[in-house]
């Protein structure tokens, strides 16, 4: 028990978690527990998790910004290899900090776990060479519920750490690159997502 620490409401966005578990370490390497339930209800965090992901992305990849309509999603979020910045994007009807936005850096240095509640956007950027991220959710995955909205909306404003370029009116990658010169990759659905609606 008491394997994590737990920030909550981070970025001043409710129910927004970060998660720090305990890394025991020597010589020989590392050992952590990566989810402990009990260690979870104690820290309040109540949620089912039904499905786990992962994905394997180069650098550059810019994955977002995605949710679910009809069968929203909580999602535990982590980088087991390389470094990732994560943004949650608030679209709860009637919340307070709708249209806010949070990120973090999650790496495999730092194991860091970011918790995004149902009623979110969600997204990432890979900022190594190579990332593989793995994520925990509340609801099965169903085809055709995933929506989503433009990754660069000048309303919603996120920072994304060392890319350049300048909004064009659209979600299209053209003229974003990182600030080594990696070109910013982005799916084709991806860069066809509307902005954000009030």
């Amino acid at each position: 028990m008491g394997q994590i620490q737990v920030e909550k409401n981070v970025g001043g966005i409710e129910g927004l978690c970060v998660i720090t578990p305990t890394v025991h370490g020597d010589a020989r390497g590392y050992f952590m527990e990566t989810y402990n339930q009990n260690d979870m209800q104690e820290a309040g965090l109540t949620m089912t998790f039904v499905q786990d992901n992962q994905s394997s992305s180069t650098k550059g990849v810019l994955r977002g910004l995605h949710f679910q309509k009809q069968y929203p999603q909580g999602k535990l979020v982590r980088a087991i290899r390389g470094t990732v910045f994560d943004v949650a994007v608030d679209l709860r009807s009637g919340s307070p900090t709708y249209g806010k936005w949070f990120g973090i850096e999650l790496s495999e240095e730092n194991h860091k776990q970011f918790y995004i509640p149902q009623g979110f956007a969600h997204g990432f950027l890979v900022l190594s060479d190579n990332a593989e991220f793995c994520y925990k959710c509340t609801d099965f995955y169903h085809p055709g519920d995933e929506g989503g909205i433009a990754w660069n909306d000048p309303k919603i404003g996120i920072a994304w750490p060392q890319v350049t370029g300048h909004y064009s009116g659209s979600a299209s990658a053209s003229g974003y690159a990182l600030a080594d010169g990696t070109p910013l990759n982005i799916n084709e659905r991806d860069q066809k997502w509307e902005m954000l609606q009030n």
